[in-house]
């Protein structure tokens, strides 16, 4: 394992405190956002999108995705588009009925 100087450490842990930071705020947000009584629909959509940028940091900063190879992004972005084609599945098959 690699030794990590203390100015290193003190860099790391303040970009773990800012992360931890902005989820805390997005998190309060959403609570927020949850008493303004929004029609279904764009509560959901604000829901999501917060959500999405909720993962997003986590998977950037505490999953160390921000470091990784082309690779890593081509698998992340095919799961996404997964994730996103099973979230419209349910609308696209009510038609059929």
């Amino acid at each position: 394992m690699s030794e990590l100087s203390h100015e290193e450490v003190r860099h790391h842990v303040k970009i773990y405190i800012r992360v931890f930071t902005a989820l805390t705020i997005l998190t309060v947000v959403t609570v927020a956002v949850s008493y303004l009584h929004l029609p279904l629909w764009p509560a959901i959509t604000v829901a999501l999108l917060i959500a999405i940028f909720k993962g997003s940091l986590v998977a950037a900063f505490f999953m160390h995705l921000f470091q990784e190879k082309r690779l890593i992004f081509f698998v992340l972005a095919l799961a996404v588009c997964f994730f996103l084609f099973l979230l419209l599945l349910p609308t696209m098959t009510s038609g059929l009925r």
